[in-house]
């Protein structure tokens, strides 16, 4: 899910960025807002790529099972 937001951010801000959108419809700068889901999208994009090299490196349990595991201890001098 990072690396698909932060290609989408990616992809929105360049939009807001690099286009002759109208800016009296929405009152804002848009170039401004293309530039901050730009650096968001980047955010996003390292962030995925690092948690999927986290998931990557993992360790292996092994569990073994047959074995006596518990010992029980009686105290039979009352």
């Amino acid at each position: 899910m990072g690396i698909g937001l932060g290609v989408t951010l990616l992809v929105l801000g360049a939009i807001l960025t690099f286009t002759g959108l109208d800016e009296s419809i929405f009152n804002t700068d848009l170039d401004t807002v293309g530039i901050i889901l730009m650096v968001g999208g980047a955010l996003a994009l390292i962030m995925g790529v690092i948690q999927n090299a986290q998931r990557q490196r993992h360790t292996t349990v092994t569990e073994r099972r047959g074995g006596p595991d518990i010992v029980e201890r009686r105290d039979d001098a009352y």
